[in-house]
């Protein structure tokens, strides 16, 4: 396979739709940044207001993006302590019949109703505490891995690349694709996007732009793996032209301990997508 160098994928810039939600019908209006369609029905100073304000630009990572980078990353994954601890509950059917039984047998044998009402608070409160052990683990070890060092991880080797999303001046999104010559895929990795700004299309348009790249370096498809627990996340590769290709229960994230109660109280599902882009 001969792949372009990532500074030969050009700018994009994105025209987002303020009420559009990942995942959604709604898409981001994807121009090059010289030129732009317009719409007559807005009045110049207006159309050149809204522009302004709404315009997303999707460029390569330079070293002056990394606090930024790493920020968004961390805030991201951060967010996935809670959403694992309560939501993922739902998902897991043998963990509820689990807790079930534990709160009954609480109370028979304590005969106190007030004990009994609190065993779900401690089970809840548990696996709040071993989402967030496991979870700060494995940001410790991925803050010391590649996003310590995107440069020599992503920038350097052919194949692979790494972009941010700016808006207003301001890095709120984040995307990277490492490309794997023995299968000749791309995994794209590390997508986040700022809370703060999340429902304008900005995630759905760095995943176009890992699939520019992919095609540009004439990859057969992109991979990707994902934990995430929010249904969002996983409509948004959907509307990528990602197929769900299956899912590893009980999955083990880097610190884990493997521990009996750890394993009560922390359960990871990890979803696997593919897009295909061509046979071999």
């Amino acid at each position: 396979m001969h792949c372009l160098s990532p500074k030969m994928v050009c700018e994009t810039k994105i025209i987002a739709d303020e009420h559009s939600i990942p995942g959604t019908e709604k898409d981001s209006i994807i121009v090059s940044t010289s030129q732009m369609w317009t719409s007559s029905s807005l009045s110049p100073n207006s159309l050149e207001e809204n522009l302004k304000k709404d315009t997303v630009s999707i460029r390569e990572f330079e070293l002056t993006d990394h606090e930024d980078v790493r920020r968004i990353f961390y805030d991201g994954i951060m967010e996935r302590i809670p959403n694992t601890a309560f939501r993922g509950l739902k998902q897991q059917t043998k963990t509820q019949i689990i807790y079930t039984f534990i709160t009954m047998m609480c109370f028979v044998v304590t005969k106190s109703v007030a004990l009994t009402c609190c065993a779900p608070v401690l089970l809840m409160g548990a696996r709040y505490y071993f989402s967030k052990k496991v979870i700060h683990s494995f940001l410790d070890c991925a803050l010391h891995t590649d996003m310590s060092d995107i440069e020599q991880y992503y920038m350097k080797p052919a194949g692979s690349c790494f972009w941010v999303a700016v808006l207003e001046g301001k890095v709120v999104g984040i995307v990277g694709a490492q490309g794997n010559e023995e299968d000749n895929t791309v995994e794209l990795r590390r997508m986040s996007v700022d809370s703060r700004y999340r429902g304008k299309g900005i995630a759905k348009a760095l995943g176009r732009k890992v699939l520019e790249f992919a095609m540009l370096n004439n990859y057969s498809a992109i991979v990707l793996g994902t934990t995430a627990v929010k249904l969002a996340a996983h409509k948004l590769y959907e509307s990528l032209g990602f197929k769900h290709m299956g899912v590893t229960e009980e999955y083990t994230l880097p610190g884990m301990s493997h521990s009996f109660v750890e394993r009560m109280f922390f359960q990871l599902r990890y979803h696997r997508y593919r897009l295909q882009l061509h046979e071999e």
